[in-house]
């Protein structure tokens, strides 16, 4: 994986975002645009799993861990869908820990609860796996 190719990956996502919000508009509920998006990656060919499990390890211990991602696109970028009125920083630190936990270069936040998804419904996160990729 390049930086570039996630880069791509990253551009489709967005406007699959955008095609969503788009046709529905802000208001729905959060598992509504989960099935829509997942529904317009697929028109797309984006390769994702839905509702991953993400892994805790501590200190050799292998956590049962309840948490899901809620798409994880090619094994590499998290997506993390939100519908609320105001995202908060803990959504950006979950996003985060997410990526770190999963080893994932990318991570998306996005929120459909906007006026428009490419000005403020969405926010876009690198870490230390994305600056070790070659570009």
């Amino acid at each position: 994986m390049t930086k570039q190719k996630l880069d791509e990956i990253t551009y489709k996502i967005i406007g699959a975002s955008i095609e969503v919000h788009k046709n529905l508009g802000p208001g729905l509920l959060e598992s509504t645009y989960q099935i829509c998006l997942e529904h317009e990656l697929n028109l797309q060919g984006i390769a994702f799993i839905s509702q991953t499990l993400v892994p805790i390890n501590y200190k050799d211990l292998q956590l049962n861990s309840l948490l899901r991602c809620d798409i994880f696109v090619e094994n590499c970028i998290v997506i993390e869908l939100k519908a609320v009125e105001l995202l908060k920083p803990i959504f950006q630190a979950q996003l985060l820990t997410y990526m770190r936990l999963l080893c994932a270069p990318k991570g998306i936040l996005i929120n459909f609860n906007c006026t428009n998804i490419f000005k403020d419904g969405q926010q876009t996160f690198v870490n230390e796996f994305f600056k070790s990729l070659p570009e």
